[in-house]
Formats: C-alpha cells, structure tokens, sequence
C-alpha cells in the first residue's frame, strides 16, 4: 500500500485530527493512537455505543493500533520519546504550549528524531491573539467569515457537518504532511506543520472571498450566487413535504428544467435581477407542489438538468451511485463510511476494527522496548 512504510503516532481525538490519520492508515500507514489510560479517545464514550465503543469513534479509528501511555509522568515520557526514534509522523491537538509543557514539543522531539513530521492541528493555529483560545467548529468558521453567509435573512444557520474540523483541518493537516513526507525524500529532514482550522474554513471561500478581495462589495446572506439568491440554484418542497435541490446553473440546464417543469416561460428568466428571481422561485416552487416527492424522482429521471432529491440517510446507504462507489462498507457486524479516494492500483483497505483502549500495549510496547535493548 503506498504509505506501508509510514509510521504515525496519533495523539489526536475526537474529530479532526482522527479524521486525519484515518486517511493515512486507510493507505497503509502505522498509526499508533496514543491515549491517555483513564479514558482515552472521548469519542469512545460519544453514544451510541456499539461493541463498547461510540459508533464515530468506529468509524474514525479503524486500521489504527491504541497503547495508553502516560505523557504527564517520566516513565510514559520516556515510552513515547523510544516510540519516536522509528516514527515518521506525529499529530497532536492540544492547545499550543501543551506538547511543549510536557518536553514533547517540536525542537525536544527533534533532537531524538531529526526526520520527524510534527503535525500540530489547533483551532487558531499557533501564531497570534487566538491561539490559545477555546473553540470548536462553529467557532473557526464563524472567526473565518464563513457563519456569517450560511443560511438565510433571519439568521446564520449552523452547518450539520464539521467545515472547520474535517475540511480545514483533518483533510488539510492530512495534505500537509504528505507534502512534508515527499519534501523530506529530498532534504532528509522533517518539518513541522502548523495547521489552523480557521485558516482550512477562510481557504474554502473561493466562490465569494477572492471577489470581496478585489474591492468588490461584502455579500449578504441568502444573497450570494450558490447559496440562495438565484432560482436555479435552489432547494424546491415537494406536495408530500419532501424536497428537490436544482442546480441548474448553466443555460442549457435551466432550459431543460423549465421544460421539465413545463414553464418554458421562465427559460428566459435565468440569470435575472434579484426582484425577479424572487417571482422566478414562487412560480418554481408553485410548480412542484402540485406532485409528490416520487412523481418528481419519474419526471427528472433522465432529465441532463442538475435536479436532485434530498435524500434522508436511509435512502443514502441504499441509493446505487452510494453503492457502486462502495462509500458505505461492511465493518464487522456493522457498517461504516467508505473511502473517498480511490486509487486505481493501491487503493485504500479495510483491515483492522477499531482498537480497544490499549489492546495494542504489548505488541507495540514490548517491541519497542526489545528494539532498545538490541
């Protein structure tokens, strides 16, 4: 697998950072989950609890090995720092100063491993007035800029999935340290990387932020191209309360739409002022309430239109795209999210179930310690 060779020791929980070595143990890589003995990983207790264990702690730990070390005593100290000398990468999620409060910080680290990358992911990053401030995800994105424009006129809406922790940061620390892995083929030194999960969040506002940039005009909510302020681009509820999301962005979409709809009147509609875009989207939405959720799924079957269902999670794991892409797997009795990138010749596995908290203490740990007496 191509990060066989690779070896991780995980200090991280709960979500972005899991996220993180999740993908790289998916590739083969060595990831070692570092908890502390008491309670480990948090995640473990997050319900509901599926073969003593929380069901996304399933999900983000598989093909990972878990020893619990002790970091605050010498003993644990010095466990870690032997685990170090034949490890290529180390993720942490403490605030910043706390790895180095610990002597585990980047320059102690360093002197025993001159190779390592050390992935440091923290909600400000570890530079400037916030570092060390408190936060989670809606925090990072609403310190990003990004809150502020999700949702509609009456009020930010909270996104359901994680934007800072998994998009500006579990992905992002994961793209990091591949790229400080293939620069150390070259230089033969590590790096460390400092990844800010409010920094991911500013990075993913490509679609509106570069414009603002250029002296443009600060957008408001429910206003912006791609999330509400035209027709074609659009979520629709359906007679039977279900909904449709149409993203018929480009002219030949939107004509096929209207003519699904049978409005071949609003074909020239399509990129109109705002006050029209306003009758644009009653005349749509009067349109779909005369038809159920189903009748709807006939009519845009095979329409080229960008038209969708909403669907629930239920129709999700069963829907034949969600199927044939394998994004939802067998995981021993239970199931579990797939992989998203998929490599034609060393493709990502599914080998091991998530580790008990320290099943791993005397394979890893009683290696380590032959290793040093040889």
């Amino acid at each position: 697998m191509p990060l066989t060779s690779v070896k991780v020791l995980d200090l991280t929980r709960l979500l972005p950072g899991p996220y993180c070595t999740m993908m790289l143990a998916d590739f083969g890589a060595e990831v070692i989950k570092v908890e502390s003995p008491d309670v480990g990983d948090y995640a473990r207790e997050s319900p509901p609890i599926v073969d003593g264990d929380g069901a996304m702690f399933h999900s983000l730990n598989r093909n990972k090995k878990s020893v619990t070390l002790d970091l605050k005593s010498d003993e644990g100290r010095d466990q870690f720092l032997a685990l170090v000398k034949d490890a290529d990468v180390i993720v942490e999620g403490f605030r910043p100063g706390v790895m180095e409060r610990l002597s585990l910080g980047y320059e102690e680290v360093k002197r025993v491993n001159a190779r390592i990358v050390y992935c440091s992911i923290t909600g400000y990053g570890q530079t400037g007035p916030y570092a060390k401030k408190a936060g989670h995800d809606v925090n990072f994105i609403s310190t990003a800029g990004l809150l502020n424009l999700i949702g509609d006129e009456t009020k930010p809406q909270i996104p359901a999935a994680q934007i800072g922790d998994i998009g500006g940061g579990g992905l992002t620390a994961a793209v990091g340290i591949l790229v400080a892995l293939l620069e150390r083929e070259r230089s033969g030194e590590g790096q460390y990387v400092d990844i800010s999960m409010m920094d991911g969040a500013v990075s993913w506002m490509q679609t509106f932020l570069p414009h603002f940039l250029m002296g443009g005009k600060e957008p408001s909510r429910g206003n912006m191209v791609l999330s509400g302020k035209l027709a074609c681009y659009e979520t629709y509820e359906t007679k039977d309360g279900r909904w449709f999301a149409v993203g018929a962005l480009e002219p030949k979409f939107w004509k096929n739409f209207c003519e699904k709809l049978g409005r071949l009147d609003l074909i020239e509609q399509h990129r109109a002022s705002s006050d029209v875009q306003r009758r644009v989207k009653h005349e749509v939405q009067s349109e779909f309430y005369k038809r159920d959720f189903h009748e709807w799924q006939n009519v845009f079957l095979d329409a080229d239109a960008c038209v969708t269902p909403v669907l629930t999670l239920d129709e999700m794991v069963d829907d034949p795209q969600i199927n044939d892409r394998q994004m939802i797997l067998p995981y021993g009795a239970m199931k579990t999210i797939g992989f998203p990138i998929k490599l034609s010749r060393t493709p990502a596995k599914l080998k091991e179930l998530a580790p008990k908290l320290g099943q791993h203490n005397q394979e890893v740990l009683t290696a380590q310690e032959q290793l040093r007496e040889t």
